[in-house]
């Protein structure tokens, strides 16, 4: 973890993505819980390219950060490769758009591929995997959304209006839910179901 100091050294910033950001200190507190037993140092934090806030506390001003809000985004690792390269690349490029728009179609690819819907353009093997039942009625009209976003990207489409951050946002966190839905929910079920034997 970082040290709460003057600057804070994320990796990313939580809010645009960018790379080694500039968080520099506007603001230093203390709090404490009721019983004064749980004394917390905090800086707040201005990222010199979005102008994102970012606060983070640790137990004295030069110590290590114990926690860091908002938290930067992270992809599970029991995501299979290939989808969790191209999220992380999503995430990492949100502000660029729209790449991070394609980017997460591309995702979304990889994750239907891998659950063996290949044949047919993305809106087609979406709709299959609806009926199947894989992903819900509901997660397949959020999915036509991002995926015709990103299909206008792809294709140069000149009536398309460029997506911004938020189009990216929205597209990350719909490739997000489906692999949580998809891979990262049902390993933890397996997981628990393990523990649980093995505790018997």
């Amino acid at each position: 973890m970082p040290i709460l100091s003057q600057n804070l050294i994320l990796s990313r910033c939580p809010h645009c993505s960018v790379a080694n950001p500039n968080l520099f200190i506007i603001q230093h507190f203390e709090t404490n819980n009721h019983e004064a037993n749980r004394l917390r140092r905090w800086g707040a934090y201005r990222c010199s390219t979005c102008g994102g806030v970012v606060t983070a506390w640790a137990p004295q001003v030069g110590g290590e950060v114990v926690e860091v809000f908002p938290s930067p985004p992270t992809i599970q690792t029991d995501l299979p490769d290939r989808p969790r390269a191209f999220l992380q690349q999503a995430l990492n490029s949100i502000h660029a758009p729209s790449g991070a728009v394609m980017l997460a179609a591309s995702a979304v690819d990889a994750m239907l591929k891998l659950k063996n819907y290949v044949e047919g353009s993305l809106y087609s093997r979406i709709e299959k995997a609806a009926t199947d039942h894989l992903i819900t009625r509901e997660m397949a009209q959020w999915a036509h959304e991002v995926r015709l976003d990103a299909n206008d990207q792809r294709h140069a489409d000149q009536a398309a209006a460029l997506p911004d951050e938020e189009d990216a946002k929205r597209a990350i966190d719909f490739a997000s839910a489906l692999a949580d839905f998809l891979f990262v929910l049902p390993s933890r079920v397996e997981r628990g179901i393990a523990r649980t034997s093995q505790a018997e």
